[in-house]
């Protein structure tokens, strides 16, 4: 549904802050820069923001016996990326992880890794694997 269509009725919507419409679109363009690196490193892509109640996954992806959960980070350096994934947001992740899981189970068995990329201007993306995991 788009978000025109959620709109209350009688009442017009608010148009985005240009800001966050550039950040969103920042953010579309990192995450498929991401999936080009990742399937030129050979990896099938299984799934691209993947939405649950506890948060979002990024990409999901697949090389032989491995399934990454990757999350994307745009920001104007690649120190400053690394840094914008949180303790909390990692814990959003590995939650939204384990609902991911939980609707395929065919890959259940698979060694599992919490990858991220980091994307900054005049820089290529930086793929962090095992940039964090889901011991306590």
């Amino acid at each position: 549904m788009a978000k025109s269509e959620r709109a209350t009725p009688g009442k017009p919507e608010k148009p985005a802050a240009p800001e966050r419409v550039a950040a969103f679109r920042t953010g579309l363009s990192a995450e498929a820069r991401a999936a080009a690196l990742l399937i030129a490193k050979g990896y099938r892509i299984l799934a691209k923001r993947f939405r649950t109640p506890h948060g979002e996954i990024d990409i999901i992806a697949r090389k032989r016996g491995l399934v990454a959960f990757v999350e994307v980070k745009a920001r104007s350096s690649l120190d400053d990326a690394a840094y914008a994934v949180t303790p909390r947001q990692q814990q959003r992740i590995i939650d939204a992880a384990q609902g991911w899981l939980m609707a395929h189970p065919e890959h259940a068995e698979f060694e599992l890794r919490f990858d991220a990329i980091l994307v900054a201007p005049r820089s290529l993306p930086h793929h962090l694997m095992a940039a964090f995991d889901a011991s306590p």
